[in-house]
């Protein structure tokens, strides 16, 4: 165990459960996202994992692939099922859990409606949304009156990755969390910038996944298109500007590579601890930590601190923050 000033938050922490399950299976998806199967959960689980890796809270969010199976009523349904069973596990261990509310895009005014109940009576920590709905992106203004919402309640968003549109045909029959979610974040936050949501909606707290994805290696490519070819609104300010003002989370392999051309982009002032678990086994969580763990540490602090410190600055509601 490590010491209790080094626990971690954990703002990228996922749960299912049976009806969930039975939900998604029942819909046809049996392999979600190309994996083999759904995972198990449950909270004595988690809080072992827990303990046993130095976690002090863990931000329960449902993964991709959502909520929304096709059907607007039965996604509405679902959503608040689920939600309330998170809020549920908050009541019951409130300094060891939060929640990141599910909606049932892409049905807006079921959002709108799940968004209020969620906040005003649940007391989730903010919303979890996909980084496409059936091949629909974040910037498309059917969006917009979320957007607004969410802007004038200064959430925090958690955008999680899904699969993209024709993942068929660019996948080549491997799980899309491989490769296609780490693109399709890029990709979804990219329709941000270039639809200027990001600029008309200054007050969301949006927390991206996995160290942004290709965002570190190609902010300087979107920056040159948007002031030289004209993509995009040419003034005000710039793509690395804009992505600054991101959150994101050190979910999946973060070392030896991905934090250090994260934080050289973007900076340290928003980086976020991240397991992934249940979707990544317990074994894989545990030899993630160990790989920050062991990493060259920022300077007089460590990545523990350093993250633990901004969590609780992007979720003072959280008690275990």
């Amino acid at each position: 165990m490590t010491d209790s000033a080094d626990h971690l938050i954990d703002v990228h922490a996922h749960f299912v459960t049976p009806a969930y399950v039975q939900a998604a299976q029942g819909s046809g998806i049996l392999q979600p996202d190309g994996m083999r199967d759904f995972p198990t959960w449950s909270v004595s689980a988690h809080l072992g994992l827990m303990d046993s890796a130095g976690i002090r809270a863990s931000v329960l969010s449902v993964s991709s692939p959502g909520t929304h199976f096709g059907d607007d009523r039965a996604a509405r349904a679902l959503t608040r099922e689920v939600n309330e069973f998170a809020a549920d596990v908050v009541r019951t261990h409130p300094d060891r859990f939060g929640h990141f509310a599910s909606l049932p895009l892409p049905d807006v005014d079921g959002s709108l409606t799940e968004l209020a109940h969620a906040l005003d009576h649940l007391g989730s920590h903010g919303v979890a949304i996909e980084t496409n709905v059936a091949g629909i992106y974040l910037g498309d203004p059917r969006f917009e009156p979320l957007w607004r919402e969410l802007d004038s309640r200064e959430t925090v968003v958690f955008v999680h990755p899904t699969s993209p549109p024709c993942h068929e045909a660019v996948s080549l029959g491997r799980p899309r969390p491989m490769l296609e979610f780490l693109f399709d974040s890029t990709r979804a936050v990219a329709d941000l910038v270039f639809t200027g949501v990001l600029r008309r909606y200054p007050r969301i707290q949006w927390v991206i996944t996995h160290c942004g994805g290709a965002l570190p290696l190609l902010a300087d490519r979107m920056e040159l298109f948007r002031r030289a070819f004209g993509s995009g609104a040419g003034d005000g300010p710039t793509v690395q500007d804009q992505l600054r003002r991101l959150w994101y989370d050190m979910a999946g392999t973060p070392f030896p590579h991905q934090v250090p051309a994260l934080v050289r982009a973007f900076g340290s002032e928003r980086l976020l601890y991240g397991s992934d678990y249940c979707w990544t086994p317990a074994t894989g969580a545990a030899a993630q930590i160990a790989s920050v763990d062991v990493a060259e540490q920022p300077g007089e602090t460590t990545w523990r601190r350093l993250t633990t410190g901004n969590a609780a600055k992007l979720l003072p509601g959280l008690r275990g923050a």
